[in-house]
């Protein structure tokens, strides 16, 4: 039996390096097209040209975005009965295993190690951690396939350039996702819930968390969606919900690429889902929401991690 679940596995995880592997595969060669042809000149003018005023605002939703990422970890320890660690251990460890991770590319493997570095001085053990991240990952699959369905449902069209699906079908992947979340929260709702086995449980959150995970997803979502937003040219044109929409599938199709922060999907599906004429200003914006949303935390989240390891090891020492 042990043999046939770990072969199972293997099988599981083997598809998804496939799938990673095609994903990313097909958004270089969509990336390749897609920047043909451009400018970098004028690029690079339009960065020039954005006001000091609005990239002020892109950071300020950038350190929203990141702010409501800090209680992802706080609701999972919440969840698990660590409620008396408190919310800067819980803010430390999402501010610096998040962009360090999604950084790196793989967050499974980061992510835990450096939660783990940080809430093992609490008292925390390595199920705790898996538990965290699990229930962290829980969060941002809530948030995300909720505004996903929710925005498709109001625009089935958004992403036509992306799945090159028809709108009805699109509504539908819209409501199957919003009735699975709903089921979801409903399940949690009517009694305690666990998965895993006997000797390693996995509490799932209540009902009521479960919305409150929902409620912090969507606007995580929402603040990096209009961090880019405020940094596209007004003469574009583009619609605000369309680029949530398509900001979304981006997202996701990033994250499921495995590559450091979806570096090439991510890109590709922004500029492939709010395409036209005139990619220069697009391109502009994508490197500035970059550089404030990827690069700088990257670069933050670094110093400060090895700065509370050295600490840690001199007051060791001492």
């Amino acid at each position: 039996m042990l043999q046939k679940t770990l072969r199972s596995g293997a099988r599981l995880k083997g598809l998804g390096v496939v799938v990673s592997v095609a994903i990313a595969g097909i958004a270089l060669f969509a990336l390749t097209h897609a920047l043909k042809n451009v400018d970098y000149h004028e690029v690079l003018g339009v960065v020039r040209r954005t006001s000091t005023g609005l990239i002020a605002l892109a950071v300020m939703f950038v350190v929203a975005s990141y702010g409501s990422l800090t209680f992802y970890d706080l609701l999972a320890l919440r969840t698990i009965g660590r409620a008396k660690v408190p919310y800067r251990i819980a803010a430390l460890a999402s501010f610096t295993s998040y962009p360090i991770a999604h950084g790196v590319g793989a967050v499974s493997l980061v992510s835990p190690v450096i939660r783990y570095r940080i809430y093992s001085h609490h008292g925390l053990g390595v199920f705790d951690v898996a538990n965290i991240c699990f229930l962290t990952g829980l969060t941002f699959w809530l948030g995300n396939l909720t505004a996903l369905g929710l925005s498709l449902l109001s625009d089935p069209g958004a992403i036509s350039l992306l799945d090159y699906l028809p709108k009805p079908v699109n509504q539908g992947l819209a409501v199957a996702l919003l009735l699975g979340v709903a089921a979801f929260t409903v399940w949690t709702w009517l009694s305690p819930r666990s998965i895993g086995t006997q000797r390693w449980p996995v509490r799932l959150p209540s009902g009521p968390v479960v919305l409150l995970q929902i409620g912090i997803g969507l606007f995580d979502l929402m603040a990096a969606a209009l961090a880019m937003y405020v940094l596209i040219p007004a003469g574009m044109n583009i619609d605000i919900f369309r680029l949530i929409t398509v900001f979304i599938a981006a997202t996701l199709l990033g994250f499921a690429s495995h590559t450091p922060a979806g570096i090439g999907v991510f890109d590709a599906a922004l500029l492939l889902g709010l395409g036209g004429e005139g990619k220069e200003p697009l391109i502009a914006a994508l490197l500035m929401f970059r550089f404030l949303y990827h690069l700088l935390p990257f670069v933050l989240a670094l110093v400060l991690f090895g700065s509370v390891e050295a600490w840690r090891n001199l007051r060791g020492k001492r």
